[in-house]
Formats: structure tokens, C-alpha cells, sequence
């Protein structure tokens, strides 16, 4: 599975996976501890980074307790979606985004191209975004500020579109080799790593009607080899870190890196 971007297990990766994973996102330093000797990381180790956290803003610490700053809150819900997509039946149409502001700062035009890449928006051209319009989300206000929103029909093949705006034959060809390397590991970090690339996998799923996929999307069986794997990673988590303390909320917490 060389091919595959498979980030190194980290103290910094453990602490961040854990706490995206609880709702909501704040626990002792104790608890954080008990995960990463789960992993063999030493508990000196878990404190310096949970200190470089604080540091660099990734968490706040509060009374003993670690939580997600706004920012990596954003990135919770994101996540979330991303494994429950908010799908709507779709009538054939798509929303279009033209950017109509004039005079834009670099930094308005760069939060509107990441704001783009949230909402699962392709660029056709410069200055024009679309989608078909079988999505339910909030347009955040970088977008709104920016542009102006319509809806229409493509005259071509709409799956013809969505092929030459998304490419659907890349996406799947990763999914499959993720659902492939997950399912031959067997060490818990191993998994672990591979999990966590899924989810960010995920974030960059289309998530088109199924009118205008392939043949065999692998989202729905990616999305299941996933939430198999969180199930046998909150058990873990049960047995191992939660020994003494069942009833805290990192009993629900599910791996979300």
C-alpha cells in the first residue's frame, strides 16, 4: 500500500483523533494519557503535546481539562457529514456560485476557495463553482459576501459534468486500496493510521447522487469498513482506558483524525 499518504502515528495525532472523537470535545489530561499508552506512547510524551497544542492553538486547557478550539471544532462537524451526509432527493438541478465581488483581498479569495471545497463545490472556470443541488448545508459567510448564488440544468450529460469536474475514477481507485489496506491490518496503530486516512477520505467525497457515479461507488462500503472500525476502537477503548471510569464521555468516543 505504498501509494497510499498514510501519516506516522503521533502523540499530537492520538490526542487530536480522541478528542474529535467526543461529543462534546473535552477531557482530562488523565484520560488522554490512558489512550496513548494504548499505543505504547509514553505519558511524558502525551503531556508535551498536549502543551505544544495549547501552544500553537489546536486546545484550550480548562481546569484539567483539553478541549478543541473553534477552529478544530469546524472540523468536527465537517467530519461528522462527511460519515452522515445531509443528502436531499435530487430533481436534476444544480446550484452554481459566481463569485460577483470585485476588488477581493488575497485572503478573502483564499477563505472562499476553502469555503468552496467544504460545501463540495467544483470550479468549471474561474470565478464560477457548482454542484448538483442534492446537498443541505449552510453556506458559511465568505461565501455569501462573495457571491452570487443560481440554479439550473446542464444541457449536456449531467454525468458527463460530474465526470470532468470531480475525478471519480481516482477517488474510487484510493477507497478501494484503503478498504483493502484496513482490512489485511491487524496491529491496533496500524488500523488506526488506516482509519484515519479514510476519514480523510471522506472529506473529499463528491457525494453526488448516485444518478451520476460510476458503477460500484465504494463511499457507502468505505463508510461502513469506517464505522466497523470505530465500533472495535471504542470496545478498546472500553476495556482499555476506561477501566476505572465508565461513565466518562470518551466511552463515546470514535476515532475522527
Amino acid at each position: 500500500m505504498d501509494s497510499l499518504e498514510i501519516r506516522p502515528l503521533t502523540a499530537r495525532s492520538v490526542v487530536l483523533s480522541t478528542l474529535l472523537g467526543v461529543h462534546p470535545p473535552r477531557l482530562p489530561a488523565r484520560y488522554l494519557v490512558r489512550v496513548g499508552d494504548l499505543f505504547g506512547i509514553a505519558e511524558g510524551t502525551i503531556r508535551v503535546a498536549l502543551s505544544r497544542m495549547v501552544a500553537s492553538g489546536d486546545v484550550v486547557q480548562d481546569g484539567g481539562e483539553y478541549a478543541l478550539t473553534e477552529r478544530l471544532l469546524q472540523r468536527q462537524t465537517r467530519q461528522d457529514e462527511s460519515r452522515s451526509p445531509r443528502t436531499r432527493p435530487w430533481d436534476g438541478t444544480w446550484e452554481i456560485a459566481v463569485i460577483t465581488a470585485e476588488r477581493r483581498p488575497a485572503a478573502d479569495r483564499t477563505a472562499l476557495r476553502q469555503a468552496m471545497s467544504e460545501l463540495r463545490l467544483a470550479e468549471l472556470r474561474e470565478g464560477t463553482w457548482l454542484r448538483p443541488a442534492n446537498l443541505t448545508r449552510t453556506r458559511p459567510a465568505p461565501v455569501v459576501r462573495q457571491c452570487t448564488f443560481l440554479t439550473g440544468r446542464p444541457e449536456q450529460d449531467p454525468a458527463v459534468l460530474a465526470a470532468a469536474l470531480w475525478d471519480l475514477d481516482a477517488w474510487a481507485a484510493e477507497a478501494g486500496a484503503l478498504r483493502t489496506a484496513l482490512s489485511q491490518a491487524t496491529a491496533i496503530a496500524e488500523r488506526f493510521t488506516y482509519a484515519a486516512a479514510i476519514l480523510r477520505h471522506l472529506l473529499n467525497d463528491p457525494l453526488l447522487p448516485p444518478s451520476l457515479l460510476p458503477p460500484g461507488w465504494p463511499g457507502p462500503a468505505l463508510r461502513a469498513d469506517y464505522q466497523e472500525f470505530e465500533t472495535e476502537f471504542e470496545q478498546l477503548l472500553t476495556t482499555h482506558v476506561l477501566r476505572n471510569s465508565p461513565n466518562t464521555p470518551l466511552a463515546r468516543s470514535v476515532h475522527n483524525l
